[in-house]
């Protein structure tokens, strides 16, 4: 079987950890990234930083797929924007789910999102649009989890809790099962979330006392 040629938008370190899990999938040959003016003409691990998203629609006559390889932390408005912008050129964004992942055939992912090494996607959990769901990060049974959202590594999504768009769950946070967190909410590294969380919630990195 022919491999797809896709194209990366993002050329940081994000996309690094991203063309780790695209080659070990070994389904799409990495035509190149773009970038930042700074980083054009540079490569990310011998792949070619080509040119800015200001050139996407030139590309598209040359390549179909793409990917958002851009990080999230406290914003997803970037991913968003260039999410967005594949969709108005009509390039298709694969689901691209690491071969070292579980992911049950009951859960649904949507267009855009990247499951990463380690990372459980248990049964009838629905994942959105241009999500990342991190290394080792746990999705239990019948979660929801909205476009834009950034689980990452090693949290804990208990089962049933529903995720609204645009948020941002730390490292090493863990969330009680059956709740509900809003939209672009940042829920800090190794938070407990124990209550629900109102839309626009940010809840600061656990800090621990020595």
């Amino acid at each position: 079987m022919s491999k797809v040629s896709i194209l990366l938008l993002g050329a940081g370190g994000h996309a690094k950890s991203c063309i780790d899990v695209i080659e070990q999938t070994n389904l799409f040959s990495i035509a190149g990234l773009l970038g930042s003016e700074q980083e054009v003409g540079s490569r990310v691990l011998g792949y070619p930083v080509l040119c800015t998203d200001k050139n996407v629609k030139d590309l598209l006559g040359k390549y179909q797929h793409a990917l958002v390889t851009v990080g999230q932390i406290k914003s997803p408005e970037l991913r968003v924007h260039l999410f967005q912008l594949l969709e108005q050129n009509n390039f298709k964004m694969p689901i691209v789910i690491s071969p070292h992942a579980y992911v049950s055939p009951h859960a649904t992912l949507g267009a855009g999102t990247i499951v990463m090494h380690g990372a459980v996607v248990n049964a009838g959990a629905i994942i959105g649009d241009n999500c990342i769901i991190n290394n080792q990060a746990l999705v239990e049974h019948d979660v929801k989890i909205g476009n834009h959202c950034h689980i990452s590594t090693g949290s804990k999504i208990n089962g049933d809790v529903h995720v609204g768009d645009g948020t941002f769950i730390g490292s090493g946070a863990c969330v009680r099962q059956s709740l509900k967190i809003g939209a672009y909410c940042v829920i800090g590294m190794g938070q407990s979330v124990l209550v629900n969380c109102e839309p626009n919630t940010s809840l600061p990195a656990f800090r621990k006392t020595l």
